[in-house]
């Protein structure tokens, strides 16, 4: 018995894997994605084109959530210059992220201020994983799956993941600043 529910749990492994790495290769970059931002609409991500962009999967109730003062504070420093923060937020971690669309911008902006673009809750991770995501960590750049909230993804203007960035790094530290700064779009 022991035996066959050890392949059982492979053959599913086996097939998780498979079908986050078909989904990333039904997308041949970023800009090819579609996702609905946080009051609904639908976004392209094609809109970005041409802008250094910070990817990060966010949730309310983390010991990490007060990033979303560094992350709007970036947003704030580089917009002008051809930068965006996308966040994404997302429940896969201790459920930090319970709440709706609608709790979570109230949030966002009552508590931090937020102003950069805000999208719909998704999975970041496991079977459920948004196209997006499963993209964004079959990047050679990067180091495989999301181990917790406040992954931060670098993209360049042209579209390619340049550097992820782990939860503990802050959003407007020297780590991530150089990075930025060697990537924005020429003035």
């Amino acid at each position: 018995m022991m035996r066959r529910l050890t392949r059982i749990g492979v053959a599913m492994l086996f097939f998780a894997g498979a079908q986050t790495a078909a989904m990333a290769e039904e997308s041949k970059g970023i800009y090819d994605f579609t996702v609905k931002t946080i009051d609904g609409e639908q976004k392209s991500l094609a809109d970005f084109k041409g802008k250094t962009l910070l990817i990060v999967n966010t949730a309310s109730r983390c010991g990490f959530t007060p990033q979303y003062k560094n992350l709007q504070s970036l947003y704030e420093t580089y917009h002008d210059r051809g930068f965006e923060v996308l966040g994404f937020p997302a429940n896969n971690f201790l459920r930090q992220e319970p709440g709706s669309d609608a709790e979570i911008a109230k949030f966002c902006e009552l508590r931090f201020h937020v102003r950069f673009p805000l999208f719909s809750k998704i999975s970041v991770r496991g079977n459920d994983i948004h196209p997006l995501y499963a993209y964004l960590i079959s990047q050679p750049e990067v180091d495989g799956l999301i181990q917790w909230n406040f992954t931060k993804f670098l993209v360049n203007p042209e579209g390619k993941v340049v550097a992820r960035f782990s939860p503990r790094v802050k959003p407007d530290g020297p780590e991530i600043t150089s990075a930025l700064e060697k990537n924005l779009p020429p003035l």
